[in-house]
């Protein structure tokens, strides 16, 4: 499944932040976003993900295809590591979780809640639930957020493995993952202001 994006303008809050973004990801690829800081590349993910509309342009392929991971871990903190994998098994219609401890090494953690772990455990969890998702199309935020080296390799290895069964990943990222992608500088795609007309406009 090729995501295809075309010509794209997305706000944050109401207020333009980027513009004239196209670009495709197709299966077996990655891409890496990069730019500065607020320049919206958390706004162009979520955008991406169905998590609020664009403002213009179009979006290709991505209908039940994305798996989204944010900055949040997204987990419940009663249920330990097998019951998060499982939940989010269930909602997805996947059955089982065991690639996923396998490849975030969290086989010994599986009777731990995950309110008692650490926040790299955590992050790992977070992201092995992308494993049990079932969807082609990978969306990262900055995902290796306070991960140690080797759980960084751990992440790099799962998404290679993803790529070579055919499925692709847009990661914002600014750490050199290794990987054999392309990589996507939106700092040339920020909005520019829009021009005051008229004396009312200077205040809203």
């Amino acid at each position: 499944m090729t995501l295809t994006v075309t010509d794209l303008a997305i706000t944050r809050g109401g207020v333009p932040v980027l513009e004239g973004l196209s670009f495709e990801l197709r299966p077996g690829r990655a891409i890496i976003l990069r730019g500065p800081n607020g320049i919206g590349k958390t706004t162009l993910l979520r955008t991406l993900a169905g998590l609020q509309p664009p403002l213009e342009g179009h979006i290709d392929g991505a209908e039940d295809q994305i798996a989204y991971a944010s900055h949040s871990d997204g987990l419940k903190p009663t249920l330990t590591v097998t019951e998060n994998l499982t939940f989010w098994a269930s909602v997805f219609g996947t059955s089982s979780i065991q690639p996923a401890l396998n490849a975030f090494a969290l086989n010994e953690l599986a009777d731990r809640h995950a309110g008692n772990l650490s926040a790299g455990q955590k992050r790992r969890l977070g992201l092995a639930r992308m494993l049990v998702t079932g969807r082609p199309i990978w969306m990262l935020d900055e995902p290796t957020v306070s991960l140690d080296r080797h759980a960084v390799q751990m992440f790099a290895d799962a998404v290679r493995a993803h790529l070579g069964q055919g499925g692709s990943a847009l990661i914002a990222t600014h750490i050199d993952l290794g990987l054999d992608g392309e990589v996507l500088d939106v700092g040339s795609n920020k909005a520019k202001p829009k021009p005051i007309d008229d004396f009312d406009g200077g205040f809203l």
